[in-house]
């Protein structure tokens, strides 16, 4: 399988992780959904900010149009259905960018600046290893915390969403 082919599978993976998660996420109680623990950036409604954000900041990245990194814990949304709604336009947004990518993406540089002021020029198959593997570590932490408010986390196995 080539990069791009590759990087269309975990696009289709990021969605139908995505959507299991926000779905048992879907059904907590606002105060399991808010409350704090001791993870990556203090709750479920956080992290999946948190995720939001990255998500948006390396797509502006990979499609040239990154202006500037906002705070990694910069709050997106107060609520969380406009979050779900978000969430669904910005993996079809993911889908879209890599189903279109040709291989100019893959050899090029992707040029930014961080959140700490630093700029980068790093190789396109890196960052885009990086953007897969960060949503992936992240969605773990949601699947702990999600069993830990009592929710039965969904299955997220990889090769068994993108079974052939």
């Amino acid at each position: 399988m080539d990069l791009l082919a590759w990087y269309r599978s975990l696009a289709l993976y990021n969605r139908v992780a995505n959507e299991r998660l926000y779905g048992a996420c879907a059904g907590l109680p606002d105060e399991e959904y808010r409350r704090a623990r001791v993870v990556s950036f203090g709750s479920i409604h956080a992290l999946l900010n948190h995720l939001m954000l990255s998500d948006r900041i390396w797509m502006e990245r990979f499609e040239g149009n990154a202006t500037s990194t906002p705070p990694l814990d910069t709050v997106l949304f107060d609520e969380f259905g406009a979050m779900r709604e978000a969430r669904v336009r910005e993996d079809a947004r993911i889908e879209t960018f890599f189903g279109r990518a040709g291989e100019g993406f893959v050899t090029r540089p992707v040029i930014y600046v961080n959140s700490k002021g630093q700029r980068y020029s790093d190789p396109a198959p890196a960052v885009v290893a990086h953007f897969f593997n960060h949503q992936t570590h992240h969605r773990g932490q949601l699947h702990a915390m999600l069993a830990q408010a009592g929710v039965q986390p969904p299955s997220l196995d990889m090769h068994r969403i993108l079974k052939p």
